[in-house]
């Protein structure tokens, strides 16, 4: 089987994160699925912006870690549009065996607790 390639494993934790958005009552004003190019969602809630940085991770690299310096920029970036900043990190490994990459057609597991302001 093929592994999956980084746009591939991005948009997977797209998908993770924006489902979880969408139940939790947001309005998508923006999706950005390229990656790096932040933020990847811009959504509103309660007439308050929300920008929220997704990131996939594989195993072994913990997704709850964040990248500070880069994070700051995107959080000054927010607060010139009065938006409140949201990191997300996606943990993804095969589920056969976690040394493995994630591949197609083969079954996986989530890491994945919700966002976390920054």
């Amino acid at each position: 089987m093929a592994k999956l390639n980084d746009q591939e494993l991005h948009n997977l934790a797209m998908n993770i994160v924006g489902k979880d958005l969408e139940e939790k009552g947001y309005e998508f004003l923006g999706v950005n699925s390229e990656i790096q190019k932040d933020p990847q969602f811009v959504a509103l809630k309660d007439k308050k912006l929300h920008f929220v940085i997704v990131r996939a991770i594989e195993y072994p690299h913990d997704p709850k870690i964040l990248e500070g310096q880069f994070l700051q920029t995107i959080k000054d970036h927010a607060l010139k549009f009065k938006a409140r900043t949201f990191y997300a990190g996606v943990g993804l490994a095969n589920s056969e065996d976690y040394e493995k990459p994630v591949s197609h057609g083969e079954a996986y597991v989530v890491n994945y607790d919700g966002w976390q302001e920054i």
